[in-house]
């Protein structure tokens, strides 16, 4: 796979579904950081309804937890995938677009609040379809100042153009 060497944000922009299969096998994007707040945390737990209290009792956390912090569900961390992807690879020509859904999802390591993540986009596999693309992209949520990432997944697109 060809990986981009930065830690600088950046997006890949095409003007037609058929460009996508140029960038099989490399990197295509890197998301800008998105700070995980406390905040996000309990608006998640309560929508979720699930408030356990390493995601949201801070003074629980602080003293029983191994992070020292409470941390954000890992569904929490998977939801910015459509945002990282969107933010990271854009297509002119793509009227619709459908999360096909997510395939091999790993939870690496624990997002804490006030972590920032990020996500580094790359194409891993690309099929034309009438009016259109199958594709999926690897996600990588890097947590900054983490060696290790939050999670790393497979985001699957389908899209069709004008």
């Amino acid at each position: 796979m060809d990986i981009k060497k930065t830690n600088t944000p950046y997006s890949t922009s095409l003007k037609n579904i058929s460009e996508i299969k140029n960038f099989l096998g490399k990197e295509v994007g890197l998301s800008n950081w998105v700070k995980i707040t406390q905040e996000d945390i309990n608006t998640f737990a309560k929508l979720t309804d699930d408030e356990q209290w390493i995601h949201v009792d801070v003074a629980r956390a602080k003293n029983e937890s191994p992070y020292g912090r409470t941390i954000a569900h890992g569904f929490m961390i998977l939801s910015l995938a459509s945002k990282f992807c969107y933010e990271c690879f854009y297509v002119e020509d793509i009227v619709m677009g459908v999360n096909y859904g997510l395939n091999k999802v790993r939870f690496i390591n624990a997002t804490k609040s006030d972590d920032e993540v990020r996500g580094r986009i790359s194409l891993l596999d690309y099929e034309p379809i009438p009016n259109g693309a199958k594709y999926i992209m690897n996600i990588t949520f890097e947590i900054k100042g983490e060696s290790k990432p939050a999670c790393i997944a497979e985001f699957i697109a389908q899209v069709y153009s004008k």
